[in-house]
């Protein structure tokens, strides 16, 4: 594959990921320290980061010194390992935003990234290709939206999960057409645009569908609707 790097889309992705990490501390944990020296070294980025590190408990030691707003990290760590750090890390500090870089592209290891309540979660190999880009994740949490690219959310909805309790209660047609769109990443204002609602209607139907699925955020939603079969992942 053949990166563009003078292209017009290239130059407007590198804006937008500067306008991002502008408002953000991030902490990066990656097991590939060439990518991790390269990430924290790019311009637009390396102002926002906070700490660095290879291992699992370097980076749980460096989100509980820095509190960062927002923590990349891939799957495979030098010890320990990625998706165990997002875990940690939102049971501690459930506002960081979590960003997940997988390398292997399995369903188990799909639906362990979305058990953890990743905010965003793409493969290493999808990067540079428009199919779950790292830049269109970064613009989505910015917007408060969750980035599951659509290989993401089928791969994370195909085997029902029996350990799931069962529901108390449904979800209304309206609340499965808005929480369908929360997992697309849309925010409030796009999703009333698109079903006709008002703003506040939306997040009416937010907040009933969280409060039928035990859900403590929009990105627990949006996960837990995927793996209860809810909700069209190709929708």
């Amino acid at each position: 594959m053949e990166l563009r790097l003078a292209s017009r889309t290239t130059h407007q992705a590198l804006d937008a990921v500067s306008e991002f990490f502008e408002q953000e501390q991030v902490v990066a944990c990656m097991g590939d320290r060439f990518a991790l020296c390269c990430l924290c070294m790019t311009e637009p980025i390396r102002r926002s980061v906070v700490g660095a590190a290879t291992t699992e408990d370097e980076g749980f030691e460096l989100v509980q010194r820095h509190r960062p707003s927002v923590l990349i990290c891939s799957s495979d760590l030098e010890s320990g390992y990625g998706i165990d750090l997002l875990r940690r890390v939102k049971r501690e500090w459930p506002s960081c935003k979590l960003m997940i870089l997988l390398v292997r592209e399995t369903q188990a290891v799909v639906q362990e990234a979305l058990g953890a309540f990743a905010d965003a979660v793409i493969f290493k190999s999808s990067l540079g290709t428009g199919q779950g880009d790292f830049v269109q994740a970064l613009a989505t949490l910015a917007d408060g939206g969750v980035y599951l690219p659509e290989q993401i959310r089928k791969l994370g909805s195909e085997t029902p999960r029996p350990d799931l309790p069962p529901l108390i209660e449904q979800l209304s047609e309206r609340e499965l057409e808005v929480t369908a769109a929360v997992a697309r990443g849309l925010t409030n204002k796009t999703i009333a645009a698109s079903l006709g609602l008002s703003v506040e209607t939306v997040k009416t139907h937010v907040v009933n569908a969280m409060g039928k699925l035990g859900a403590r955020d929009r990105t627990q939603l949006a996960v837990l609707a995927l793996l209860y079969g809810l909700i069209d992942p190709m929708g």
